[in-house]
């Protein structure tokens, strides 16, 4: 087993880890930056490293004082959470090359899965189904581009091959706005990830977001623990996620999930991973692999009763996994809602003081979160606060449920998303299940101009 380790990033996630080192015995090492020396994590953890200043590029996504921090503290390993240097190839290997462990997948794991282009080729040769594209990078050539799209189908979406969080694409109705979308994407994906390489998909107009969850310990054994459905998404970025996702069955859950267990072991995949994929009549089609433990992972932990993070360090020190596929069953339904710092109607950032705070409890529910009375949310970093999550027998009594935990939840002082949250769990098309990933957007689109209207 790992005798310490360090826990490179902040907020709620970082207060995960520690937690499930304290659970085996694992000391913890907290890195922080100058505004974060009052985290949650930072007063409980075995030992406390400042690494820079507020903003991320010193301190969060430093890796040299990452390193560092390891080395004076005398850590085996670091586990980098999700965002900042969780998917950073180079940060995986510096780790590994300075003698630690990085908890999470191999670096030349994490560079193949990082590139959209290469990834989709690994996955399409592992039999993974995959949306119809280009096969590979768009050239210079103009008419090439035309013939690939025509031969695709219109619409069409052009994707940064570097890109992520909804950021570098650009969809594509007419083959006369094709080759300035190409350009523009180009430029943009150059600008944002420092690699203009595109490429080209189908662009399918109402799916579904239908992730799986897999375990691989590196070793030849993979497991998947079912799927989530991430569809209530605004601007490419997931507000509610919930587990099982509606209407999917267990012939569909199997064969899916056996696709991407077999996908694992063909890569040698270590670690937690998610199989991202857009969902339409009826079928599966692969978008991208995140080589990390994802924001909505509680859902599944809920439904499974697997603690994920505690498999990412038994896998990270080495042991094969325990926990065979017959093992895994699915019990009840979960949602999570993101809370999120923020106003709820304009979704701009509300730093600030908070001034009260009061978790939900009862039966079934969950709270992820850092925050307590007297805490100074920073304008630095991302506005997610927490995440409120949910467990029912069944997913009318998993919404019921979530709906009386949000009216409970109380947090005084900012402004937060929770009334946006509880205007989502009261739809009827959210009731309903199955929605696509547009439909958020055009509730909030409606709203907005019936309050126009009446303005």
């Amino acid at each position: 087993m790992l005798d310490k380790v360090v826990i490179a990033n902040r907020g709620e996630i970082a207060l995960r880890i520690l937690r499930a080192c304290h659970a085996l015995g694992i000391r913890t090492v907290a890195v922080h930056s100058t505004v974060d020396r009052n985290l949650k994590h930072v007063a409980m953890a075995d030992e406390s490293v400042c690494i820079g200043p507020a903003p991320s590029a010193e301190s969060y996504l430093n890796m040299a004082s990452i390193i560092a921090a390891a080395e004076v503290t005398d850590a085996q390993a670091i586990h980098p959470g999700y965002g900042f240097l969780s998917e950073n190839a180079d940060f995986a290997e510096r780790v590994e090359q300075s003698g630690f462990v990085f908890i999470g997948p191999k670096a030349e794991t994490i560079r193949l899965m990082g590139d959209k282009v290469e990834a989709i080729r690994a996955m399409k040769a592992a039999g993974v189904p995959c949306v119809p594209g280009s096969g590979g990078p768009l050239g210079d050539d103009i008419d090439e581009n035309i013939r690939i799209a025509a031969e695709i189908g219109y619409p069409v979406i052009v994707k940064a091959a570097g890109g992520g969080g909804g950021r570098g694409m650009r969809v594509v109705h007419t083959e006369a706005a094709l080759a300035n979308a190409v350009s523009t994407t180009k430029s943009e994906a150059k600008a944002a990830f420092g690699n203009d390489m595109v490429y080209m998909e189908k662009f399918l107009e109402n799916p579904r977001h239908v992730e799986i969850q897999v375990l691989a310990d590196g070793q030849g054994n993979a497991i998947h623990l079912g799927e989530r459905d991430c569809s209530m998404q605004r601007r490419h970025q997931k507000v509610v996620e919930e587990a099982p996702a509606p209407g999917i069955t267990d012939e569909q859950r199997a064969q899916i999930g056996k696709v991407c267990t077999e996908a694992c072991v063909r890569i040698g995949y270590r670690g937690a991973g998610t199989f991202e994929f857009l969902y339409e009549n009826g079928r599966f089609y692969f978008i991208e692999m995140n080589t990390r433990v994802q924001v909505e992972h509680p859902v599944t932990e809920m439904v499974t009763g697997i603690d994920l993070v505690r498999e990412q360090l038994l896998v990270a020190a080495g042991q094969k996994l325990t926990i065979r596929q017959s093992d895994v069953v699915l019990r009840g339904h979960a949602i999570e809602c993101r809370i999120n710092a923020e106003d709820p109607e304009t979704f701009m950032p509300s730093p600030g003081l908070i001034q009260h705070f009061h978790a939900p409890g009862g039966p079934g529910v969950r709270v992820d979160s850092h925050i307590y009375e007297g805490y100074r949310v920073p304008p630095n970093y991302d506005s997610m606060i927490g995440k409120l999550i949910v467990h029912g027998a069944d997913r009318e009594q998993a919404i019921c449920r979530m709906r009386v935990a949000l009216s409970e939840m109380v947090v005084d002082g900012i402004k937060t998303n929770i009334p946006l949250q509880q205007r989502i769990l009261a739809d009827g098309g959210f009731s309903d299940g199955g929605q696509n990933i547009h439909y958020l957007e055009k509730r909030l689109a409606e709203r907005r101009d019936k309050a126009l209207s009446i303005g």
